[in-house]
Formats: C-alpha cells, structure tokens, sequence
C-alpha cells in the first residue's frame, strides 16, 4: 500500500453521519503506468488548474441513475479508498496508453473535457484495443492529499437504483445509498475526498495513443516537477494534441529529473 499522510483525527468529522444521503465510492490504484502518488500530484494540478475541478478516470460503467442526479445537481461526496490488492502488470506497465480528450454529457452532447485535465488509461483490453472509459467529474475546495480520512464500511452500503444490490466484488467504483448501521472500524480506509461536480460520472471518447516520447514525459512527471500552472497547462495541452512536438513545451525538464 502506498505511504499515506496522517490526518488529525480531531479534524475529521463524525463520517457516519457526515457524508451526503448518496456517495459515490471508488477504489484506486496505479494506472496508465502511473503510480498512485504520481496520479495525486497529476489531478491536484488539474485542481488548481480547473478552480477546484479534476477528472478521475475508472473503468466501469455509471450507475443509470447517474445522469438524472447530475442534471438535479444533488450534492453528492466522492469517497476514495487505496485498494488492498497490489496494482495488475497491466495498469502499472501497460504496453500503450490512451488519452481521452472529450465526454458524454448528461443530456448526450460531446464536450471537451476541461482544458487542465488530463485522463488517461492502459491502451489494451482483455479482446484487444481498450474502447470505453469513463471518468468521475470532482470538485475540491481543498487540496488533494493522499491521506487517512477515517474507516469505511462497504458492508453498510448497497447501489442506488430500484434493484439496490450489494456492492460487486468486480465492483470497483459504484454510486451507493447507505442501507444499514456503519462499523466504526470498516474493512477500508477513506484516502480520498471530494465532491461530484458537472456530469458527475461520464462515458469518455475521443481517445488517442500516447506515443513513446510523450509516455516519458509522463512517467517522469511527480512531485520532483513543481510545475508552475502555467508549465502544467502547456504540458496538458502538448500531451492532448495529435502528433509529436520535437520537446515538452518547458524544455529538458522533465528529461533532467
């Protein structure tokens, strides 16, 4: 498990009780070749970069209940816990990796995701070239900081939706009403907070393939960085952009890390 900060419990609300009617929970791991932490430091200069928003890629489906709660704007928390099982080979070394560059809205119109993010997923599926992903849409007035925000009890939680079935195994990001009394002391750990913002959880498109030189970039981007947002903006839009520039818009930086 990756190393998380310690978080003053005196800070920490009485989760039980604190998290809106419905949340949305999703477990996470290294991804597109990145490792946990680096994908933090990637989706806190989205933040900053967006005025608190940033996109969260996950590969299931939403809940069909999605679009109807995004259209009513309900206040809804994103809850992220650190999965217990070590990242596949697939997510961590990928043999490619895609870029997604626009989004189903919840009305069904194609948008452009928001200019200072960047999502990103392993190219290959099970039958060959990945086709579908699908990103959360959050909000945070805070920082993001991969942390220890109380326990969590699954258990205590089913889908929303009129079937209200348990969480699946396979499972790995659900849109959830709790159904029953929360252990104080859950099987996982809250690492992550946030809230759902714009279309909440939508279906990704317009992919295109990383090329070799610009999976470098990426793989040397972390916290040894410190990009300005400036910097940040460039590098999004160097990455998102079809074809190759001769060097990342801020030069050898990157290279030198």
């Amino acid at each position: 498990m990756p190393n998380v900060q310690r978080v003053d419990s005196k800070r920490i609300p009485n989760q039980i009780s604190s998290w809106t009617p419905v949340i949305c929970w999703s477990r996470m791991q290294a991804e597109g070749g990145q490792p946990l932490h680096d994908i933090i430091y990637r989706k806190e200069l989205e933040r900053q970069a967006n005025e608190g928003v940033f996109c969260w890629g996950v590969g299931n489906a939403p809940n069909r209940c999605t679009s109807g709660i995004a259209r009513s704007g309900d206040d809804v928390d994103v809850l992220f816990s650190i999965m217990k099982s070590k990242p596949k080979a697939v997510d961590s070394a990928p043999t490619s990796t895609l870029i997604w560059r626009k989004f189903i809205d919840y009305d069904g119109q194609e948008r452009t995701i928001p200019n200072g993010s960047l999502v990103t997923s392993r190219g290959e599926s099970s039958t060959g070239l990945k086709r579908t992903h699908f990103a959360l849409f959050c909000k945070s007035r805070e920082p993001l900081v991969l942390g220890d925000y109380g326990s969590f009890d699954h258990r205590a939680y089913r889908n929303l939706g009129e079937v209200g079935g348990a969480i699946g195994p396979s499972q790995v990001t659900a849109l959830l009403r709790r159904t029953g009394k929360e252990a104080k002391d859950g099987d996982y750990r809250i690492n992550l907070k946030a809230k759902m913002f714009g279309s909440y959880w939508a279906k990704l498109t317009d992919p295109i393939l990383m090329s070799s030189e610009k999976q470098k970039c990426l793989s040397r981007l972390n916290t040894a960085a410190s990009l300005t947002l400036s910097e940040w903006a460039d590098f999004v839009q160097y990455v998102r952009a079809n074809g190759d520039n001769a060097e990342t818009p801020f030069g050898n930086q990157l290279h030198l890390l």
